[in-house]
């Protein structure tokens, strides 16, 4: 019923929130992306995204139809191996940011797990500049991370603004540096923050440094100081620093995904790069929303 080419389109737009940035993504026209959106819409008989000149979001059946077509797609792709004899065999270096940790990145690589039994994954969690190193040394054959500012590289997952989170009871002192939590080097976050605070001639000092996520979240919660975190992926226990305190615009960060494409890299694990990396764009509106329950869908 449902074309599978008009299903991907669709949870690329979806996920991107850009006919431009997912007809970038699939290599294809914009009037195509277009068109295959459309279709699916006279296919559903409903309106699955709400557009303007300036936005575009998913409508209440457009949430719906989330699910729905990463469900038909992914039994098609099984289906497709199932028939076709294909077998994905041999070892995945795979390296994930820690901003994943907290998210529904589990649930991808369960169904990846589910569908493609006979890869061995041996998962890194580290910093997204470090991982940036390893792949370019050819140590990691597949890297889902935050890329620096004007790095053109990677196919766009998702991007999200960063923000200045902390204790709600936290209050900080405009005549006194600002209190740093940051990851160390090379560490994207902690190079933006420095970054804008220089720029804006506010001082600043380190009160604390950890190479754990988890680390860093318990200083904060603590009222340590102030960290630069991804907006859609506050954790429990904080919240975004008021804008009295006037801490400068952190701006939007993008999380890609990244490929060994080397020549001596090996071809069991490229095509296992792939197909992983397929799971993770159709599922990639699960990465930027934190585990647990989600919150009820409201009509647009």
């Amino acid at each position: 019923m449902y074309d599978p080419a008009q299903l991907r389109t669709f949870l690329a737009v979806a996920q991107t929130l850009s006919f431009t940035q997912a007809a970038r993504r699939l290599g294809l026209r914009q009037s195509t992306v277009s068109q295959h959106v459309r279709r699916l819409e006279d296919a559903t008989g409903r309106q699955l995204f709400a557009r303007d000149t300036h936005s575009v979001v998913l409508t209440e059946d457009g949430e719906a139809m989330l699910g729905f077509a990463r469900t038909i797609l992914q039994a098609h792709e099984r289906a497709s191996a199932f028939f076709t004899g294909t077998r994905l065999r041999g070892r995945l270096r795979f390296g994930v940011s820690e901003d994943f940790v907290l998210t529904r990145l589990p649930e991808i690589l369960q169904s990846f797990r589910r569908d493609h039994p006979e890869v061995d994954l041996e998962l890194t969690v580290e910093l997204s500049g470090t991982l940036h190193k390893r792949l370019e040394a050819g140590r990691l054959d597949l890297v889902l991370a935050k890329r620096r500012t004007g790095d053109t590289r990677g196919e766009l997952v998702w991007q999200d603004a960063l923000t200045w989170i902390g204790a709600p009871q936290l209050r900080l002192d405009p005549d006194r540096p600002v209190p740093l939590i940051v990851f160390p080097p090379p560490g994207i976050t902690r190079a933006r923050a420095l970054e804008v605070l220089e720029a804006h001639g506010r001082a600043w000092r380190i009160a604390c440094t950890s190479t754990s996520l988890s680390g860093l979240i318990a200083a904060a919660q603590a009222g340590l100081g102030v960290m630069a975190h991804t907006r859609g992926l506050i954790p429990p226990g904080l919240v975004p620093v008021p804008a009295r305190a006037d801490l400068p615009e952190l701006g939007d960060v993008d999380f890609v995904l990244l490929h060994n494409r080397h020549a001596g890299a090996h071809h069991g694990a490229q095509e296992a790069a792939d197909a992983l990396s397929a799971s993770i764009l159709a599922g990639g509106d699960r990465l930027h929303r934190p585990a647990g329950p989600r919150p009820p869908v409201t009509r647009r």
